[in-house]
């Protein structure tokens, strides 16, 4: 991002000469990652950028079980190493708050997932002197990408800071070939015990369907 004003001088003969000054501003985006097969292909376009100064955060209390919370985590860590990205790891896991919220949100507990992971990423850019945030939940196609953008422009204006805005589901496939490519851990669901069920009841059942014929 580039601010160009112009600059007036007025010389001995009144005549006036124009300056242009060009002040670098640098954006320094906080962003939220939901997993490193997220953010891979997200990460590639925006490394280069000589605007941005990327920070990682990692807050994601919806992955169960524990144990796929940690592999999750671990893969990120490792590849923040590689690419020498700076982590902020929010490890914070209370699962009984989660389910709590999943279950008696009026909106759907995704939508409740959302606004904590959000939330607490905005919160955290603003205690720590960020321009900006984002999130790797916009990559993934199958949120509800409209929803994600309507709360985060909501906490934004709440907390008076911006909100880095990118359709990222244009690298959905770059993202799946790098991330293999890489050998990274590729989860098979969302997060939460919800989202295990959605993704694997069906297929056992029709498993179970065809044992029987």
């Amino acid at each position: 991002m580039h601010i160009k004003r112009f600059i007036q001088k007025r010389l001995a003969n009144n005549s006036f000469v124009i300056f242009m000054l060009i002040i670098e501003v640098q954006m320094k985006l906080l962003m939220h990652i939901c997993c490193a097969p997220c953010f891979i292909a997200p990460w590639e376009h925006l490394k280069n950028r000589d605007d941005l100064e990327i920070t990682g955060f990692w807050y994601n209390p919806n992955i169960q079980p524990y144990q796929e919370f940690r592999r999750r985590l671990e893969t990120l860590r490792v590849f923040c190493t590689q690419e020498k990205i700076p982590l902020i790891e929010n490890d914070s896991y209370d699962l009984e708050r989660f389910i709590h919220n999943a279950v008696n949100s009026e909106h759907g507990r995704c939508v409740a997932c959302y606004h904590d992971r959000l939330e607490t990423t905005v919160r955290t850019a603003s205690e720590h002197g960020y321009t900006h945030f984002s999130s790797t939940l916009l990559y993934s196609k199958f949120q509800n990408h409209e929803r994600i953008i309507q709360i985060a422009k909501e906490l934004a204006e709440q907390y008076h800071i911006d909100f880095y805005y990118e359709d990222f589901r244009i690298y959905w496939k770059e993202g799946i070939e790098l991330s293999k490519s890489a050998e990274m851990y590729r989860q098979q669901y969302c997060g939460c015990i919800y989202s295990e069920r959605d993704r694997y009841e069906d297929f056992y059942r029709r498993l179970d369907k065809k044992s029987k014929l």
